[in-house]
């Protein structure tokens, strides 16, 4: 297994390190519950160095990213930042990524588990005069999250993030050296991510923890990212979308701008626009007792299967069980009631629109 630059420090810590995308990764230190917690009220920390980026640059570098990803970057101005999917020519999900508008090209901050074949893909489709370099191995990744991370990363780097809105981004400096600071985050609470050179991990890894201390600060493992992303409903790359589905039917759709000219998969996206997807990534809320998971059969009241779930959890702020998947369209309407097959137990559940969480 790989290790980051802040290994030594979960260890310290008394993480509890899993293999994570083939990294050494910590999934909890106290507790799933009480990390969860953390974030939602007050503030956590995150090592996420397993991501991966990549820089473009050159005259053809605009086309390369508007070429290889659905949404729009000719949009984006420096210092901003847009949500998109790499999409093969069938419309399958490459990869769930960030497309960030720098001074002299773009950064792409792909999925741990994708790095390898993103890379291989977008360099096999790169338009002429157009360079890509893959940073990961040079580059630490720490977010900051939750309703109280403003004034910890405020104190950190000694200045106001008034004016730092969401999906944007700035350059900081910390001890002399660059840091790319962004307003993004993976838990539906505000936060920001930190991006910058292996040999500050530890100092900056340790200043949160100390700038964070009269702030309730806690590091915080894989296993609550997982559920605070499943509670703001955003989904998970292997687990709710992959090559086998298409933005239009996870619920994507906003990412997808076909007026910006071509780009792979418009073919066939177009397409299945315009036929109507024949299934669709729900939401839904369990009726009755029982955790859902990750490929337990979704049911109409008849008992007959209508999709799949992808993801489930008992959502510790709510407290009660949460789940998404892909259910025939013909029933992907929000207050519809289905059944998840728990074992060998049909449970209600009910479809709803929008976010878990207000």
């Amino acid at each position: 297994m790989k290790q980051t630059p802040l290994t030594a420090r979960h260890r310290a810590l008394g993480a509890k390190m899993v293999d994570y995308a083939g990294f050494e990764m910590p999934v909890q230190y106290v507790g799933v519950l009480e990390e969860h917690n953390t974030v939602r009220t007050k503030v956590g920390i995150f090592d996420l160095t397993h991501m991966g980026e990549f820089e473009l640059t050159g005259p053809g570098a605009l086309a390369t990213v508007n070429y290889v990803t659905t949404n729009d970057a000719s949009v984006l101005k420096e210092g901003e930042i847009q949500y998109t999917c790499l999409t093969k020519e069938d419309g399958g999900i490459i990869d769930d990524i960030l497309v960030y508008r720098t001074s002299n090209g773009f950064w792409l901050v792909v999925n741990a588990s994708n790095a390898a074949k993103d890379y291989a893909w977008i360099e096999k489709h790169l338009k002429p005069d157009t360079q890509l370099k893959d940073l990961s191995d040079e580059v630490t990744l720490i977010a900051v999250q939750g309703p109280k991370s403003a004034p910890v990363v405020e104190e950190i780097f000694g200045l106001s993030l008034t004016d730092l809105k969401n999906y944007t981004f700035t350059t900081v400096t910390f001890e002399g050296v660059d840091v790319l600071l962004s307003r993004t985050g993976y838990t539906g609470e505000d936060g920001f991510e930190l991006y910058f050179p292996n040999a500050l991990a530890d100092k900056l890894w340790d200043a949160c923890l100390e700038k964070g201390e009269k702030y309730g600060v806690q590091p915080i493992g894989l296993g609550a990212r997982d559920s605070l992303r499943l509670e703001a409903r955003m989904p998970l790359y292997g687990n709710d979308i992959d090559e086998s589905t298409s933005p239009l039917e996870a619920g994507l759709s906003r990412f997808v701008k076909f007026d910006k000219g071509e780009f792979i998969g418009r073919d066939f996206l177009e397409k299945q626009k315009e036929a109507g997807v024949q299934r669709r990534l729900m939401a839904f809320v369990m009726i009755d007792k029982g955790i859902p998971r990750q490929g337990y059969p979704l049911l109409n009241l008849d008992g007959e299967e209508i999709g799949v779930v992808t993801s489930g959890t008992h959502s510790p702020t709510l407290d009660y069980p949460i789940g998404m998947g892909y259910v025939d369209v013909a029933f992907a309407k929000a207050d519809t009631e289905v059944q998840v097959q728990v074992r060998k137990k049909h449970v209600r559940a009910k479809l709803i629109k929008g976010r878990f969480l207000a």
